[in-house]
């Protein structure tokens, strides 16, 4: 990946609709060859998709929380499995550090993130669970 990749990248991050004919016009470069390193970025998987980033407005009546998971020595699978099919469980992350995994969970209440969080540390393997409930965003750069 070189500079103009991670200009491609940086615009449609920016702007997930933009069309090829105006990324080739800011990036000063020629309609095909936004199209061909498009191609390329899709074929090779750096970019998987395309989609919609919600924003504040979207997400009012969602509170969202972090916990921090520390887990019995090769309990992960069995307990990915068992996080996959928790709904309100949006992202998994594994960790290095004093925690194993990292979980960003979705809920319409805190009444029912409590629920989920009784459910998650009852999971076989799990030794201890530590919650943050977001409270507000200051600033999202995520791709």
């Amino acid at each position: 990946m070189d500079e103009l990749d991670r200009n491609i990248l940086g615009l449609l991050g920016g702007d997930a609709r933009m069309s090829v004919a105006t990324l080739a016009r800011r990036l000063k470069v020629a309609r095909s060859t936004i199209q061909a390193r498009l191609e390329r970025l899709e074929t090779t998987g750096v970019i998987a998709g395309y989609t919609v980033k919600l924003g504040e407005a979207a997400r009012q009546g969602r509170i969202r929380a972090t916990v921090l998971l520390t887990i019995e020595p090769r309990a992960q699978p069995g307990i990915l499995a068992r996080l996959r099919a928790v709904p309100e469980v949006e992202r998994i992350h594994t960790t290095s550090g004093r925690v194993d995994l990292l979980l960003q969970l979705a809920g319409t209440s805190t009444t029912q993130l409590d629920v989920v969080l009784d459910q998650i540390g009852e999971m076989t393997g799990v030794k201890s669970s530590e919650s943050l409930i977001h409270l507000s965003t200051k600033m999202d750069r995520a791709v």
